[in-house]
């Protein structure tokens, strides 16, 4: 569940963590497709996103803001279908959505946007060595480079 994240306001999720804290079963595989993507990264490509995500979140650690982002902007890419990478970074864009309490309407639209602007990555524009799209920037047409 920790992959998949949950809703504390879905009963059906709630349900889950509590079987699971009280052992009645060991996993949990939600239905809830926002919740719960395909996924089909290869296993190099899980591996480097998990690589740059760690990367991302130690430079976080170390209150280095721009450098986390560009990590985790590229974990992402990696990995698109990842809810930890892709909330890490909105905690990082936009804390005010996290304190004191987690918008998930906000969530759930800011999902709906980044998913729109990677379908259109996958339908014509590639990452290549000059760089690519990253979603979820302030500028959808923005490229970056990576070295």
């Amino acid at each position: 569940m920790i992959k998949q994240g949950f809703s504390v306001s879905n009963p059906e999720h709630v349900e889950a963590v509590e079987k699971l804290i009280s052992g009645e079963v060991e996993q949990v595989v939600l239905d809830d497709e926002y919740y719960n993507p395909g996924n089909n990264v290869t296993d190099l490509e899980k591996l480097l996103s998990q690589t740059k995500f760690k990367l991302g979140m130690e430079y976080s650690k170390n209150g280095k803001k721009e450098e986390s982002l560009k990590e985790l902007d590229e974990a992402l890419l990696l990995d698109t279908d990842n809810f930890l990478i892709r909330k890490q970074r909105w905690y990082i864009r936009h804390p005010e959505k996290f304190s004191p309490t987690i918008d998930i309407e906000w969530q759930q639209k800011q999902l709906e946007k980044e998913k729109a602007e990677e379908a259109l990555l996958k339908d014509g524009l590639d990452c290549g060595p000059e760089g690519c799209v990253i979603p979820g920037t302030t500028a959808n047409k923005e490229i970056k480079t990576f070295n």
